[in-house]
């Protein structure tokens, strides 16, 4: 947790000194994103709130996206993590969304995807996605290198 932490830090001082904010959707990390965030003191000045999107039924309430609204969308995917992030960006009008979806393990998913799969998105002022392949059917492992590799990716962006 302390890399987790370390890495939450940096992004928490860009975001303060940018006076921006961020919402988080996540889903196989089970809130590690958001717990990271909120761990370093100050966190309110730009951590507006985050969901943990692990079931069909948590998508349609708390993201309101329909099975209507899914077509041509697959969970755990580059473009459902964008609809994530988007998502959250629009319903807290904050400067900043991020997501994760995936499948930890020790099974993949029921969408073919294997343990240690994971995408991730930023949508913001830059916008990036990407999958994440560890090979590991470690559950917390894998939920561990998911939030680093999601938070990473946003301090990616902010430095742009």
């Amino acid at each position: 947790m302390k890399e987790l932490v370390g890495i939450a830090e940096q992004v928490a001082a860009k975001l303060i000194a940018r006076k921006q904010t961020i919402a988080v959707a996540e889903s196989s990390t089970g809130g590690l994103i958001s717990a990271s965030l909120l761990a370093v003191p100050g966190a309110s000045a730009y951590f507006l709130g985050g969901a943990v999107v692990y079931t069909r039924d948590a998508r349609r309430v708390l993201m309101d996206i329909s099975d209507d609204g899914m077509k041509g969308f697959r969970s755990s995917s580059e473009p459902y993590a964008k609809l994530l992030a988007e998502q959250m960006r629009g319903r807290f009008s904050c400067d900043w969304g991020l997501s994760e979806t995936g499948a930890t393990g020790p099974t993949g998913n029921r969408y073919g995807d294997a343990a240690g799969h994971s995408c991730m998105a930023v949508a913001g002022p830059a916008a990036e996605m990407m999958t994440l392949e560890t090979g590991s059917n470690d559950r917390f492992a894998n939920m561990q290198t998911f939030a680093e590799t999601a938070l990473k990716l946003l301090l990616r962006n902010l430095e742009k």
